[in-house]
């Protein structure tokens, strides 16, 4: 599939308090009742539906968007809602200081990048500017600011390329 490693959108700078939004659960990110939805594009809708200041997000997001938040993003259960709905957006990949384990291997099985960045400080990002994230170098930049934290994994950016992990696993010799 060969998908591209440096991403161009849109940035949406994920704040509360004036400060990169930290701790969004699974249950922010798709509410549980909705978890009875199970075709992705009508999940895009509820992307971000139970999170305060962001409840219009699904309606305001455009394809190739970018998401910035801080620390834990996605924590809580297991929800692949909370990855699908982003797709469903067209979203091109969230950044954020640090994920919870469970949505960041969700996420790289989905072929869906989530790019950590530890220590970013706050405010060094402008809401809705254009950026550009270098997924094999961990960079993410907007004009003359940018902010260098983890690159994708050589295997999280092979399932990347191939659109996920199953379409990952047939290309596998021996398998």
């Amino acid at each position: 599939m060969n998908k591209s490693l440096v991403l161009r959108g849109r940035l949406w700078v994920l704040r509360q308090d004036g400060r990169l939004f930290s701790d969004i659960d699974t249950d922010m990110i798709f509410h549980n009742a909705h978890l009875a939805v199970v075709e992705m594009e009508k999940m895009g809708q509820y992307a971000f539906g139970n999170l305060e200041g962001y409840q219009k997000f699904a309606e305001m997001a455009e394809p190739g968007d970018l998401v910035l938040a801080g620390d834990n993003f996605g924590s809580g259960s297991s929800r692949q809602h909370a990855v699908d709905c982003f797709k469903a957006l067209g979203v091109q990949a969230v950044v954020a200081r640090s994920f919870g384990a469970i949505y960041k291997r969700n996420a790289i099985n989905s072929g869906f990048p989530v790019i950590e960045l530890p220590g970013l400080p706050d405010g060094l990002f402008t809401h809705h500017a254009i950026a550009e994230l270098d997924l094999e170098k961990g960079v993410l930049s907007s004009g003359t600011v940018s902010f260098t934290g983890l690159p994708m994994s050589g295997v999280a950016s092979e399932i990347y390329s191939a659109g996920g992990l199953f379409q990952y696993a047939e290309h596998l010799e021996g398998v």
